[in-house]
């Protein structure tokens, strides 16, 4: 139960996927790419996975403030590892997902960070909640590939994550980090 409500978190940072090269949309490599969100329930941490996600992503190094990203996460894909938790988190305490399929975020800037770190700077909806957030990125270029890493602290209340006996942040923490690893073929 408590488990589910770290998951929805997770979702709002699913949110928070970018960045390939120039003005053209990277391929991202869903197979080698994930969103996760990690909470903490009864100070214990607890990450789930989400299963389904897209990104569109455009980036170029050298020119930062010309980059773009969007990523929809399908919240009914949180996966904790355990089908009763699974089925509670995408219920209406936690995410809802039948009323909110999915959790956004799309880039309004991406500045330059030092050496090969980013800020990209947009909004996170989740549950038709909006908020203008932050995320660090580093981008890491290899061989025929580069990927974008990230964490996105967010607090669960202001999504409505959590109903009833889930506001309770003494058994579920409001704190919740939403952890991206996006891979992309280099253009």
């Amino acid at each position: 139960m408590k488990t589910s409500l770290y998951h929805r978190v997770a979702t709002a940072f699913v949110a928070v996927s970018f960045v390939a090269s120039s003005h053209a949309l990277a391929e991202v490599d869903l197979a080698k790419s994930s969103v996760t969100a990690i909470s903490k329930q009864m100070n214990v941490p607890v990450e789930g996975v989400f299963k389904k996600f897209s990104a569109q992503i455009s980036f170029d190094p050298s020119r930062p403030a010309s980059g773009s990203a969007q990523l929809t996460v399908d919240v009914g894909s949180y996966d904790l590892g355990d089908a009763s938790y699974d089925s509670q988190v995408i219920g209406k305490d936690w995410f809802d997902a039948k009323t909110y399929p999915t959790a956004t975020f799309v880039s309004s800037a991406i500045t330059a960070a030092g050496g090969n770190r980013y800020n990209v700077t947009g909004t996170l909806t989740i549950k038709g909640k909006s908020e203008t957030v932050v995320a660090p990125v580093t981008f890491t270029r290899r061989d025929n590939m580069q990927s974008l890493d990230g964490t996105l602290p967010i607090k669960r209340l202001q999504f409505d994550i959590g109903a009833g006996e889930w506001k309770d942040t003494s058994i579920v923490a409001d704190d919740v980090t939403i952890k991206f690893h996006l891979v992309a073929t280099k253009f």
